[in-house]
């Protein structure tokens, strides 16, 4: 496993989550597979790993493996959701594969796994929490506001948090959609069902 990257842009590489969803294969496999040097990897200095993507594209086509509904089909909706509570996470993700309209949706624990992964990912729609260990809702927000992808994604905000508390803690990005924990599933359906429809109409427009 290298040490550090080779002059390759960060579409280049990922983490081992996204990996994982990739290959549909559990984390500790990738992490097997990259120690082994089936796929090809290299740690940041906090010791994350960013696994390449074209031995990644390489180990699909090695084992014959078909690529990810992500990859395979085109006009789907990306969505990328952070939540460190598992039974929300989860929740949310099974309504995403339940969903009628065509999401494909990338769950991740923490901010770091999503700034890690951001790049290679690159979502339509983020839903995130506020309230996660590390690297919170806040400072994920904060962060990607500076990057060009910020403009073009959709950010929705779900928490327990008052729009007090939220005010005393700087607020949150212009254009940040916010909705209150519990959550309503009824209004999520809604908004991906608005979401696919504005798109569909940016697409025969544009």
């Amino acid at each position: 496993m290298q040490t550090h990257p080779t002059h390759d842009t960060l579409e280049d590489y990922c983490g081992t989550t996204y990996a994982a969803k990739l290959l549909g294969l559990s984390v500790g496999t990738i992490q097997t597979l990259v120690e082994k040097n089936e796929l090809q990897a290299w740690k940041t200095q906090g010791g994350h790993r960013r696994i390449s993507m074209p031995s990644i594209r390489e180990y699909q086509r090695k084992h014959n493996m078909l690529m990810s509904p992500s990859e395979s089909r085109e006009g789907r909706l990306k969505v990328l959701l952070v939540e460190d509570d598992a039974v929300t996470r989860d929740m949310l993700k099974d309504f995403c594969n339940r969903c009628e309209t065509p999401v494909d949706c990338t769950a991740m624990s923490s901010g770091l796994e999503a700034l890690i992964d951001m790049a290679s990912i690159q979502p339509d729609v983020l839903i995130a929490d506020l309230n996660m260990p590390g690297v919170d809702g806040f400072e994920l927000l904060r962060t990607l506001r500076h990057t060009p992808q910020f403009n073009r994604m959709t950010c929705l905000v779900i928490s327990a948090l008052s729009q007090e508390e939220i005010s005393a803690r700087g607020g949150l990005p212009e254009g940040t959609i916010f909705m209150a924990k519990p959550i309503n599933m009824q209004w999520f359906n809604g908004f991906f069902t608005a979401l696919i429809a504005g798109r569909q109409v940016e697409l025969h427009t544009s």
